[in-house]
């Protein structure tokens, strides 16, 4: 998320808990996770991307432009955020206790949370190393995902722009090889662009088409939309798998896109009542 969709983003939350007296406690988790990713963004420099014209050439050829090995992260900051988030996003429970200090180890130990960030970052499973520390391997990945955020957010804004969107069109995301969490069809012409769940780039995809499997099979995709057309919801047939977007066309000026992940869990719940899934 850019920085200034991070302030209306905050701005909206404020103005939303002045007309309703509070905020939900899911919104209000968020707002608080927001405002810690925020002020760790606040501490980081522009990305010194001094190989952006390498970079950029990786395109065409399908990999996304940023290595794991060309991340340049702080990891001191990495493990203040993991310590942060798990703080934030585990229950008050016996078992959550044990598996926030899980965390906790996890982020105290560098060496161990390169490797942690290294698998999580190129698609691995941490399923080995969860069980080895004694914590749910999705409840590491998910705190791994929100500590990695506000870095992997700053090297999107500086590398989006070298993307030739035209040639790109690919199920993963052109800056980190993320998947898609949110699409939107533009304002322009309709065209559907997907939303990195990881980095919150955008890029143009065609709009037959399973984001998650490439499935292009009209008898297998569909659709269904609210009354008054302004969200989405595609389902796959063949790989049982749901994605959530926003038709602009039929939207107020002011959407921020990263909020509307949010303001649609509805519909998460909805489409996973009906048997799709989730992929991330």
């Amino acid at each position: 998320m850019r920085r200034e969709e991070e302030d209306r983003v905050l701005q909206r939350l404020e103005e939303w808990e002045q007309r309703e007296g509070q905020l939900p406690n899911l919104i209000e988790a968020y707002r608080q996770l927001l405002i810690i990713q925020r002020q760790a963004r606040s501490r980081l420099s522009t990305p010194q991307l001094t190989l952006i014209k390498a970079f950029a050439e990786r395109g065409p050829q399908g990999a996304p432009l940023l290595s794991f090995q060309e991340l340049a992260l702080d990891w001191v900051q990495v493990g203040n955020l993991v310590r942060e988030i798990a703080d934030l996003v585990t229950e008050d429970s016996a078992e959550a206790k044990n598996e926030v200090q899980a965390l906790r180890d996890i982020a105290s130990d560098v060496t161990l949370l390169k490797d942690v960030v290294r698998l999580w970052y190129e698609g691995a499973s941490l399923a080995a190393t969860a069980a080895a520390q004694h914590v749910d391997d999705q409840l590491l990945s998910f705190v791994i995902g929100l500590a990695l955020k506000p870095f992997l957010s700053a090297y999107s804004e500086a590398l989006l722009p070298t993307v030739n969107q035209d040639l790109w069109r690919r199920r993963y995301c052109p800056i980190c090889g993320g998947k898609p969490d949110f699409a939107f069809l533009d304002r322009e012409r309709g065209a559907r662009w997907l939303l990195c769940s990881r980095c919150d780039a955008e890029w143009l995809f065609q709009r037959l088409g399973c984001p998650y499997c490439g499935n292009q099979k009209l008898d297998s995709l569909a659709y269904f939309t609210n009354d008054d057309r302004r969200y989405r919801l595609y389902v796959c047939e063949e790989c049982r798998s749901y994605i959530k977007a926003i038709d602009l066309r039929h939207a107020p000026s002011d959407v921020i896109l990263p909020l509307e992940r949010i303001l649609t869990l509805d519909m998460d719940r909805q489409a996973q009542e009906a048997g799709y899934k989730k992929v991330l």
